[in-house]
């Protein structure tokens, strides 16, 4: 068996895993992992009371810790993952945040892309700061740059790949073996691509971050957010998470829990939809460029080609016409539904600019490729043809 196929054989263990992981069946013989809505779990004795609170058992004490519910969705990411531990959060926002606040302390220095999500550039460059924490970017786009920045304090390297919203894509690989060399914990923002389509782990990262929010829960339902990788690593997140709150309600971990089941048949159909969609209007007349990974026209194409199992779910183009443009194509769509969220069975459109990023200034836009005329289109489940006549139409008239 080649390697290749040895991936894909153990990709595909693993999903069936996932599908099959479940908590114990109750006495009621439910086929379906039944809801734990409780804000507290009750003990035989005082002794074992005790052993629970010492953290010398595994015993539900009260769900802002654990929950049935949240350990199931937990586990299941990790078996996409390949990771050894997790935790679930509120948002994924909290998770990100999580892996900073209980990883860094004053007088860290944290490496990070450029290219990232605006609440997490928000968190980067103006709460990190009030604790002492310290931080450089680095293009995505130039790979020799990354151990420049490399300080005596530097502590963490955090990149998303691809990138939001320009999809850049960063070599993990490249950049373990950096952080090995120097000793740095090297935590990756998995969101866009999912486990199905990238194990960053595979890769050599430590820690991998998603939100739930976007295509594992997969129909714009509810919020969530995970953070898996190592045990230890896990840990210390988890009793900062215990003592801080932002806890995954169980409503919404057995809603994700059950939404793992069908991730890698739905993220099938939205890379398939996503790269015939992108292929179809690559030489638009009225497009300036287009960026799918898997588009040999992508500047990191064999990157994306070794380190990817898919190209995902998203593509962006940048309109000619710049910002006017830009509104008048948003609209006159008709299909697509404006909102900033993605990963839906809906496809979405939105204006980066604007919305996700609107908090940078013009000149930090511009310096992650966030242009005026920049669109994100978040590919559904629909009949491909269908988002694709709708885009179009759209495009001749602005």
């Amino acid at each position: 068996m080649g390697p290749c196929a040895q991936i894909k054989h153990i990709v595909m263990e693993n999903i069936t895993k996932a599908i099959r992981i479940r908590n114990e069946q109750t006495n009621e013989m439910e086929h379906s992992t039944p809801l734990f809505l409780t804000s507290s779990f009750c003990f035989d004795n005082a002794e074992e009371m005790r052993a629970a609170f010492a953290d010398e058992t595994d015993d539900n004490i009260y769900s802002r810790f654990s929950n049935p519910n949240v350990k199931e969705f937990v586990d299941r990411v990790c078996a996409l993952e390949g990771a050894e531990a997790g935790y679930a959060t509120a948002s994924g926002m909290s998770a990100v945040f999580a892996s900073f606040m209980a990883l860094l302390k004053k007088g860290d220095h944290l490496i990070s892309c450029n290219a990232i999500f605006g609440s997490t550039h928000t968190v980067i460059t103006k709460y990190l700061s009030r604790y002492g924490i310290e931080y450089t970017y680095v293009d995505a786009t130039k790979p020799g740059d990354w151990e420049k920045v490399i300080q005596p304090n530097s502590k963490m390297i955090y990149l998303e790949t691809p990138t939001n919203p320009g999809l850049d894509i960063i070599d993990v690989a490249a950049i373990s073996k950096l952080a090995k060399k120097h000793n740095l914990i090297l935590n990756v923002d998995n969101c866009f691509a999912t486990p199905i389509g990238q194990r960053p782990i595979e890769d050599g990262a430590d820690l991998v971050v998603h939100s739930g929010t976007k295509w594992l829960d997969g129909q714009g339902r509810v919020l969530g957010g995970v953070v898996v990788g190592k045990k230890e690593l896990v840990h210390e997140i988890y009793l900062f998470c215990r003592s801080t709150g932002p806890a995954l309600s169980p409503f919404n971990a057995w809603m994700l829990s059950k939404s793992m089941e069908t991730l890698d048949v739905r993220m099938e159909r939205h890379a398939k939809n996503a790269l015939e969609i992108a292929k179809h209007l690559e030489d638009h007349p009225k497009i300036s460029w287009l960026k799918y990974p898997f588009l040999p026209s992508h500047p990191q194409y064999e990157i994306a080609k070794r380190q990817m199992n898919s190209g995902g779910g998203l593509f962006c183009f940048e309109l000619k016409g710049g910002l006017e443009s830009g509104k008048k194509f948003l609209n006159q769509l008709q299909l697509l539904t404006l909102t900033a969220n993605l990963g839906d069975t809906r496809s979405i459109a939105s204006h980066p600019a604007s919305t996700t990023h609107a908090k940078l200034t013009e000149e930090e836009r511009l310096a992650v490729n966030i242009t005026p005329g920049l669109i994100r289109i978040s590919v559904g489940l629909e009949h491909y043809t269908d988002v694709l006549n709708d885009i179009k139409q759209a495009l001749e008239r602005c």
